[in-house]
């Protein structure tokens, strides 16, 4: 499948700063369902091209699983959609079970919601599970993969595990480990903007300078076609960071604690409609325009082929 354009389609979200799923002790025990807006489920369930899909969220990450799951039934019962059904998925036991993948492959979404990635990766790394739920997103068109907060970090192959915001850029802040692998070049964080992960992310890239690093802000979120155009789709930023053009970068040999020396990182802020082109690289303002890039550069191409052979 390296080779394989898949044909289903990846949505990371980058959660809503009370979630809920980060319960800590110093606050009351009372937490806060708020969940991304109602317009990027659309989206999702847009996506799948179908007027009612089957459903599948899965609530493993979370640490309050059940009030999760009562919020995500009761969003999409508000957008007419009432082929709901919870994978509270909480050991390695139960990952392994058949009836879940049976239900994978009836399924048309399937959602991660957000909680601990590394929780993911424990519960469903090198399973049938995690086999099947690549095998669909590459063979079935439409299919959907979605998740939001940890859910979306763990889209990738190289995940960010977690790490001190303040302590960023001093090496060893930040920890990676592997993720779910739908993604093998980019390397994702989420509640971006507000909970400040800038040095975070440029920390992640600088340490795998090959990966694109993308930090998706709170109800906002990327839609990801054939594996490599990315959409962003809400009402926050979505920032890239790039660092193929990385012309000092001290990140290897810097020992632990020290501070990380970057030069020529590259960023671009994205909003709503605007596209990135993972493999090349490359920013668009809009589909149209990478539309009219993609045909200038098949005409020139073409125009390249034609050029008579210099003599001699």
């Amino acid at each position: 499948m390296k080779n394989q354009k898949p044909l289903g389609k990846l949505i990371a979200i980058g959660g809503n700063e009370d979630k809920g799923t980060y319960p800590n002790p110093r606050t009351k025990k009372k937490y806060y369902l708020n969940f991304f807006e109602l317009g990027i489920l659309k989206r999702v369930i847009l996506e799948s091209g179908k007027e009612d899909p089957a459903i599948e969220v899965i609530t493993t990450a979370s640490m309050i699983p059940e009030e999760v799951a009562r919020v995500y039934i009761s969003s999409f019962t508000m957008l007419n959609c009432n082929n709901v059904n919870i994978m509270n998925i909480r050991t390695r036991d139960e990952a392994l079970d058949p009836q879940y993948v049976e239900r994978l492959t009836r399924a048309d979404i399937v959602m991660f919601s957000g909680g601990n990635q590394s929780r993911l990766t424990e519960m469903f790394g090198e399973t049938e599970f995690l086999r099947t739920l690549k095998h669909r997103y590459y063979n079935t068109p439409n299919f959907i993969i979605a998740g939001t907060s940890a859910g979306a970090v763990a889209m990738s192959k190289t995940m960010i595990k977690g790490g001190s915001v303040p302590d960023a850029l001093m090496k060893g802040a930040v920890k990676m480990g592997a993720g779910l692998g739908f993604l093998d070049n980019v390397v994702i964080d989420s509640h971006f903007v507000k909970r400040g992960r800038f040095g975070r992310l440029i920390e992640a890239v600088a340490l795998h300078p090959k990966l694109i690093g993308i930090g998706l802000g709170e109800d906002t979120g990327v839609l990801i076609t054939e594996g490599n155009l990315l959409e962003t789709i809400g009402s926050n930023l979505v920032i890239i960071m790039d660092g193929h053009k990385l012309e000092h970068n001290n990140a290897a040999a810097a020992k632990k604690g020290e501070a990380i020396s970057i030069e020529s990182m590259q960023l671009h802020v994205l909003v709503k409609s605007n596209l990135y082109d993972i493999t090349q690289r490359e920013f668009y303002p809009d589909l149209k325009l990478r539309q009219q890039a993609a045909e200038s550069a098949r005409l020139t191409a073409g125009q390249g082929a034609n050029e008579p052979a210099p003599a001699g």
